[in-house]
């Protein structure tokens, strides 16, 4: 039973929550069911039929709404008086600025990616709004506190870098069946997509092994006629999926081979042969549905790879919203990526791997418990119901681990962690150091790749720190876009050069000093290549928080400790086992 005086703080208490997949369906129910009568929430995603085995607020009839919409009017058959306002879009839209955060008693994450959670902590950091942050990912789940001033923030300590691939072995000498899914997914941004030069999937002459004559004669075949770009080539042909098919799984795999180097200690490729594949029919139905649908927990023959191939280019190439972004749930997209990646593991005599598989992939996905997903939705209340209160030493760091303790314990609380002083979100006056070439990198290329992927920003301005005040990037539109591809150091951009950066949106400033290195990049095709470091936004490790066993979990040693990290656990909420 909730007290009477907890019941008052839960009427009067405003709760934003951002999400409504897997922890936030469960983390509304919870809301609604304890008492709680004013809360907002925001997704913006719609439903997916993959959703409704573990995201219980949703049918099958509610497929293809929004998230937010009908979770909301689910919970309201649980208690009629809650009042819910629902946000069908991204949190990160200019209109959730700091003045909205502030009217929040609590914001209470449940997202699933890393930029949107590095959005949400630097916007309840500029609003001074108490962040319950929490993640799930398989078995492992965690509920933590961030408040600014006095416990660590979202960005405080570092997070783990995506896993990259080199572009040689990606693009030449696949040997995973992760760098054909990866490949795969570039080949769809090459023929759909926002082209990137940097997802060639073309062979690579450049490739550090396809030297001496192998390279020279490869690169002698390329010089014949002027390579047209991906892009081009398939709006000439209408998207033809058979000619696609011969270019990319017969043309470039036979000329893959000219590079004899790159095959005297592997297995060489063996160009597609459509000729010789039986006849598939469609793989499609009458209503446009993938037969294949219900056999993802299998790999497809390389006959209906062929055939899933060809109805994904048609459907992919029909629609007209310009640009399009390969999302995981979206069918043809992903028929598509898992077809390519198929043919291609079977031309380098990789294993094959089923749609499930691929999907998990190439999604980055860690199979969603949804037990998982109801244990730290409960913790994140308990969370709340503290803050509510006031009680901040009684907060704690939950971890949910997959393994019990010797007295069977699966939840570890831990305690909170003050911030780091060298954090670049939190601390009072922020400032990192940048190692790159500034003969390189250009103007767009630091914006997108290292002040919105990696530092977070969303729409920054960028002051060269000169005494002239020297506009680099502006977030107006048309202000600087001209800067775009000119290097950095053309407008003297060097060693000890300063940036002063903002976000309007974030509230959000930053000193960037920047350090020039004539030799980082040079390298990017290895495995260890990086185009930057980034220092004093990545400190050290904290000292590992010391959590005492209580009497009851030490058994027969005494005064043992455990050493305890907090991990980040992404809510990769994608797939479920019940």
């Amino acid at each position: 039973m909730v007290p009477y005086t907890d019941k008052n703080l839960h009427k009067s208490a405003k709760i934003f929550v951002v999400g409504a997949g897997g922890i936030g369906c469960e983390l509304l129910k919870n809301l609604v069911l304890t008492g709680f009568e004013n809360l907002y929430v925001i997704d913006l995603d719609t439903i997916d039929v993959s959703n409704l085995n573990r995201q219980f607020l949703f049918q099958r009839q509610h497929v293809g709404q929004s998230k937010s919409i009908c979770a909301s009017n689910t919970v309201k058959l649980f208690n009629p008086n809650v009042n819910i306002t629902t946000f069908h879009e991204s949190v990160m839209s200019p209109k959730f600025n700091r003045e909205f955060f502030k009217q929040f008693t609590v914001v209470m994450n449940a997202l699933d990616n890393k930029a949107a959670r590095t959005h949400v902590n630097r916007m309840c950091l500029a609003a001074g709004v108490p962040l319950v942050e929490s993640g799930t990912g398989g078995y492992r789940g965690q509920v933590t506190l961030i408040k600014k001033g006095q416990y660590e923030c979202y960005e405080c300590q570092p997070k783990k870098a995506s896993k990259s691939y080199p572009g040689c072995t990606i693009r030449n000498t696949p040997s995973e069946p992760i760098h054909c899914i990866v490949w795969s997914k570039h080949l769809f941004n090459q023929l759909f997509g926002e082209p990137d030069p940097d997802q060639d999937v073309s062979p690579d002459t450049a490739d550090p092994e396809a030297v001496a004559n192998a390279g020279e004669v490869a690169a002698s075949k390329e010089s014949e006629s002027e390579r047209k770009s991906t892009r081009e080539w398939v709006q000439e042909i209408d998207y033809n999926a058979d000619k696609i098919l011969h270019k990319v799984f017969h043309d470039d795999i036979k000329y893959l081979l000219t590079m004899d180097k790159l095959w005297k200690s592997r297995k060489p490729p063996t160009p597609l042969d459509l000729a010789s594949l039986k006849g598939s029919e469609s793989s499609m139905d009458s209503n446009g549905a993938s037969c294949y649908a219900l056999k993802d927990q299998r790999p497809w023959s390389l006959e209906e790879c062929v055939a899933v191939f060809r109805d994904s280019v048609r459907v992919l190439s029909e629609r007209k919203e310009g640009f399009l972004t390969w999302d995981k749930d979206d069918s043809p997209a992903m028929d598509f990526v898992t077809a390519s990646a198929n043919i291609r593991a079977s031309i380098f005599g990789i294993e094959q791997k089923s749609r499930f598989d691929v999907k998990g992939m190439a999604g980055n996905i860690i199979t969603a418990i949804a037990t998982t997903n109801a244990i730290i939705a409960g913790q994140i209340v308990l969370e709340g119901m503290k803050i509510l209160r006031e009680e901040w030493k009684r907060c704690t760091s939950t971890i949910l681990q997959p393994n019990p303790t010797s007295r069977r314990k699966l939840i570890i609380p831990s305690p909170l962690v003050p911030p780091n002083p060298n954090c670049y979100a939190c601390a009072e006056k922020p400032e990192v150091t940048v190692t790159l070439n500034t003969e390189m990198m250009t103007v767009g290329g630091f914006q997108d790749r290292v002040l919105k992927k990696h530092l977070g920003m969303v729409a920054p301005d960028v002051e060269i720190d000169d005494g002239k005040g020297t506009i680099l990037i502006s977030s107006e539109e048309g202000e600087t876009e001209e800067n775009a591809d000119k290097s950095l150091a053309i407008f003297g951009v060097t060693s000890h050069s300063r940036l002063k950066c903002d976000d309007f949106l974030q509230e959000y400033e930053l000193v960037v000093n920047i350090l020039h290195s004539a030799t980082i990049g040079e390298g990017r095709d290895e495995e260890d290549g990086a185009e930057f470091v980034v220092s004093g936004s990545v400190p050290a490790p904290a000292p590992v928080p010391m959590v005492t066993a209580p009497a009851s979990e030490q058994g027969s040693s005494k005064g043992v400790t455990r050493k305890r990290r907090l991990e980040e656990i992404e809510d990769d909420d994608d797939l479920v086992v019940l």
